[in-house]
């Protein structure tokens, strides 16, 4: 498998803007189109120009593809890509436009993933030469409550999208939007609205929305990937001797935890499975905060003197 050099293919400067990519594509899928053009190799240069658009119109293939090209040398035969190169990069907005699953070459497909067509024309009385290109998809931040997550949601959510206008700028433009929160989500998912996101051109289909999950901050829970943890305080007399202590649960119940005898501060207690919900549901974990009663009781302040006196302990004897 040989290297492509995608900007060679469409004839543009690796600085290039994305508008003048746009405009480069336009023109040289125009000239090789099968259904016009009268060059030998049409169909081959058609389909290598659809391939390297792909790429470069959309920031995150790009990126990916410049930094690959700073190791590897166009025309180099044998090209492998890099190990582990799909974990290094977020292919998933690149919006694949319309078209033949046919249409990419092993090169595409090696470092991209599923090959899922290209931009292409329509041909016909109502639409001969006429170009088609999916939309760009558009990626938003969707700030949810824990509960959302956990229970599931439907709500209704009000964004600030940036939309290109008839000008070619780029503008923002508040949408409101009806979205399902899948139950058990972590922060950090995606989810797809489809045909939410930019108009596609000469009547292809609009891009996708992407809206990027991240909770917002609660008054008792911290979220950890599907693990969920709260902060509980007991006394001292309860974490030496133990006892039984209630918490409450983000699904709104409370439940009996024990607290074993000798437990030190900042120690975790699991219930496993009911942390976020899902096949493999996360945990739930208590972290025992030692709460002081204040000194400024004398009740409190005599039987602190008097531990004083009468018990032989000293904290901090292991650091000598």
């Amino acid at each position: 498998m040989d290297y492509k050099d995608y900007y060679k293919i469409l004839g543009v400067e690796k600085d290039a803007s994305k508008d003048e990519i746009k405009r480069s594509y336009r023109k040289l899928a125009r000239k090789y189109h099968p259904d016009v053009s009268k060059e030998a190799d049409a169909e081959v240069k058609f389909k290598e120009v659809g391939e390297a658009y792909e790429v470069l119109k959309d920031p995150e293939k790009r990126e990916a593809y410049d930094q690959l090209g700073s190791n590897w040398k166009a025309g180099q035969e044998g090209f492998q890509p890099p190990p582990d190169w799909e974990q290094n990069f977020d292919f998933s907005g690149g919006g694949y436009t319309q078209g033949s699953t046919h249409d990419y070459s092993s090169f595409f497909e090696d470092l991209f993933g599923a090959r899922q067509g290209g931009a292409h024309y329509t041909s016909g009385p109502a639409g001969r030469g006429g170009f088609q290109s999916k939309g760009e998809n558009v990626r938003a931040r969707v700030m949810i409550d824990l509960e959302d997550s956990f229970n599931g949601a439907t709500k209704n959510i009000t964004l600030q999208i940036p939309e290109v206008n008839e000008q070619g700028h780029v503008v923002n433009k508040q949408r409101t939007l009806k979205i399902k929160i899948p139950k058990g989500i972590k922060e950090g998912q995606t989810i797809r609205l489809g045909k939410q996101g930019n108009a596609g051109i000469g009547g292809g289909d609009a891009g996708d929305l992407m809206l990027e999950v991240t909770f917002n901050p609660h008054r008792l829970y911290t979220v950890e990937g599907k693990d969920i943890y709260l902060n509980v305080p007991v006394a001292p007399w309860e974490a030496t001797l133990g006892t039984k202590i209630d918490v409450p649960t983000p699904d709104g119940k409370k439940v009996g935890m024990k607290v074993p005898a000798d437990s030190q501060q900042g120690r975790k207690l699991r219930l496993k499975g009911k942390g976020l919900p899902g096949k493999n549901a996360g945990d739930f974990y208590v972290i025992l905060q030692v709460a002081l009663a204040p000194s400024s009781d004398v009740k409190v302040k005599k039987y602190n003197e008097k531990m004083r006196d009468d018990i032989d302990f000293n904290p901090r004897s292991y650091l000598f």
